[in-house]
């Protein structure tokens, strides 16, 4: 695996630490071609990715980029439900503001928060395996680590759950997901939430107000 060095944030546009993922990616460059179709990069709170970080408090980590959603619109949970959900409950508790349309060019930004996801490259079936997720953890690690003032991270499911206390060098069996926990890892506290798919909405594994629940404790926390 190629090392990230300082500078080494986001993967290349055209990146083959993954060779599944980047022929999945090839492939629906051909069918696509108007899409986005490549590594989606962190959203920060602001145009500007080094003052993004720095006004950072709230790390979201999602999976990785939707088929048909980010890895279409190249923005994080842009183009399908879980933006949706994602972007109403970050509005209603402050992390959020303008107008929510489902493309990045809307005028929706974030406050205080930035959006990443464990894995950059859409998936087959939106499943990685777990070398495609050891691969691109060290994005994930530098993505943080260039975050000052970063207080809080969320996880939204069990592969960004774990891959988070990974980067963190932490036992996995030490700080178990589930949904509205929290745990401290280095200087960070985690909470962790059922993934916004609507997947999950549909089936009652999770709902908005299960959502809103989380967000409510993230807010209390900084608030603190």
């Amino acid at each position: 695996m190629t090392s990230v060095t300082n500078q080494s944030f986001e993967p290349e546009r055209d990146c083959l630490l993954c060779e599944r993922l980047a022929d999945f990616r090839q492939k629906h460059r051909e069918l696509n071609p108007e899409w986005h179709n490549a590594p989606v990069a962190t959203w920060y709170p602001n145009d500007d990715a080094i003052e993004g970080a720095l006004k950072t408090r709230l790390l979201v980590v999602g999976l990785a980029p939707g088929l048909r959603g980010a890895n279409r619109t190249g923005r994080p949970f842009t183009g399908d439900y879980a933006g949706d959900l994602l972007y109403a409950t970050m509005t209603k508790f402050g992390f959020a503001g303008g107008q929510y349309a489902a493309n990045p060019d809307d005028d929706l930004t974030l406050i205080d928060a930035a959006i990443t996801n464990s894995v950059r490259c859409v998936p087959p079936e939106n499943k990685p395996v777990g070398a495609e997720i050891n691969a691109c953890r060290p994005f994930l690690q530098a993505t943080i680590a260039r975050m000052p003032n970063l207080r809080a991270i969320l996880t939204l499911g069990k592969i960004a759950h774990d891959s988070t206390a990974r980067a963190f060098g932490v036992r996995v069996a030490s700080v178990p997901f589930g949904h509205n926990r929290q745990h401290q890892m280095g200087e960070y506290t985690v909470f962790s939430s059922y993934h916004c798919s609507r997947y999950n909405t549909n089936t009652g594994r999770l709902s908005e107000q299960m959502f809103e629940n989380v967000f409510e404790n993230i807010r209390t926390f900084l608030n603190k």
